[in-house]
């Protein structure tokens, strides 16, 4: 079916999977000393064994191809108080880094800091999905679990939320 053919818009479409509470994360990487990280929320788990994940990223993201070529990235799950954050790498160009404090990973990939937990991983597999490209990750490293208190960053409905 075409999209004129489709009983919903593109923004009803939008607005029936903005009812789906999402964590936020930052993906980045290294690639030739310089960090590229972009915002994203489509991530999940997707294998035990062996340890994988996912994510989505937009076909004309600037950011992203720099991560495939960098072969690794690390997935920064946000903590409540990084909404600026979020904020600063959903936009396009622009120094997304200037201010922003990280250190490298085993394998080199930026862990920002404050972020509620982190998972590194070596580019597994991409696959093109529409408008979009379906990202997988085996799983390198990972952060020691967040303390009680930290609480992960929401998006519900066009909005930042967090547990209470």
């Amino acid at each position: 079916m075409t999209p004129s053919q489709l009983a919903f818009s593109a923004r009803e479409f939008r607005d029936a999977l903005g009812h789906f509470a999402s964590g936020v994360t930052v993906v980045a990487a290294v690639r030739d000393g310089v960090p590229f990280g972009l915002t994203c929320q489509s991530f999940y788990s997707v294998s035990l064994d062996p340890p994988l994940v996912s994510f989505s990223v937009g076909v004309a993201s600037a950011s992203y191809p720099h991560i495939r070529a960098a072969g690794a990235f690390c997935v920064n799950v946000l903590s409540h108080t990084q909404q600026e954050v979020s904020n600063r790498f959903a936009r396009s160009g622009g120094d997304k880094w200037r201010g922003v404090a990280w250190r490298p990973t085993a394998a080199g990939n930026p862990v920002i800091e404050g972020v509620h937990t982190w998972i590194d991983c070596e580019l597994e597999a991409e696959y093109r999905a529409g408008d979009h490209y379906i990202v997988i990750g085996r799983v390198r490293e990972l952060s020691p679990p967040p303390g009680q208190a930290d609480r992960p960053l929401l998006y519900y409905r066009g909005r930042y939320h967090t547990f209470a």
